[in-house]
């Protein structure tokens, strides 16, 4: 395991790997979603609000997700340690951010929804992070064969898995993901005739319904009846999600809508 660049590069400062990929990540992020939204054309000043509210929503969501781990809340960090060292889930992120974006367009009274401007941008900021979580973090549950990714003694006791036998590179499997959902979004999926927003939803159920897939050889602790912690929160929200998605085609409300935009002054 990389720890940090240097161990990963051999040279350079000892910059912690994991948030350096993130950093990257938010950074390709932030030109795809610059050129998304030049491409729509949209030019309302209060989009930097939206963004902002995104970024603060993941940022403090992310760590909270995983603060109540245990029944016994000695067991857990308090409140200031969770949130500046606690561990931190990409799907409370999601969450957070999704809560984010909302209440700032709340606070900034605009009515238009912004989602096919964050889809491609989000995946492939995914896909970025995922390569420091691939560098840093435990690769997955053994594969039970010859193939996978072995790990040394020093390496196994840095993630807590089993040393000398072949694992699952979960992380890899997420990063093919990420970028095959990138790839379909910006080259096919915004050119669709798809309703406003829509683009998200879809890729945000797609990506649920991966998850719950691979939690299987992600080897996170089993919570209840066999599902992970993850599994459990998405054996919820998938249905909700899919159900929304049929009832909205059924509809026909999933395409063929224009996003029309709003002048300020018209919500002031």
């Amino acid at each position: 395991m990389f720890p940090t660049l240097h161990d990963l590069l051999g040279w350079g400062p000892p910059i912690d790997t994991h948030s350096a990929f993130v950093a990257l990540g938010l950074a390709a992020a932030g030109v795809v979603f610059l050129v998304e939204k030049r491409r729509r054309g949209v030019t309302d000043e209060r989009i930097p609000y939206i963004v902002l509210g995104a970024l603060l929503g993941a940022a403090v969501l992310s760590r909270l997700g995983t603060w109540a781990q245990h029944l016994d809340p000695s067991q857990n960090l308090s409140l200031t340690e969770q949130l500046l060292r606690g561990n931190a889930s990409m799907l409370s992120a999601l969450v957070g951010a999704w809560l984010g974006v909302h209440a700032a367009k709340r606070i900034v009274r605009y009515p238009l929804r912004t989602g096919d401007l964050f889809a491609p941008a989000v995946a492939l900021a995914m896909a970025i992070g995922r390569v420091g979580c691939f560098f840093t973090e435990r690769p997955g549950t053994p594969t039970g064969a010859d193939w996978g990714i072995v790990l040394d003694a020093d390496a196994a006791a840095y993630t807590g898995s089993p040393a000398g036998v072949p694992l699952h590179p979960s992380f890899v499997y997420e990063i093919a993901f990420h970028l095959a959902a990138f790839a379909v979004l910006w080259f096919w999926l915004r050119h669709r005739p798809v309703a406003a927003g829509e683009t998200l939803t879809l890729y945000i159920a797609a990506y649920g319904v991966f998850r719950f897939g691979v939690e299987f050889v992600r080897g996170n602790e089993v919570a209840w009846l066999g599902l992970t912690r993850p599994q459990v929160f998405l054996l919820v929200t998938i249905p909700l999600l899919l159900a929304r998605i049929i009832y909205k085609a059924r509809r026909g409300a999933l395409t063929t809508r224009i996003e029309r935009t709003v002048p300020r002054e018209q919500h002031a």
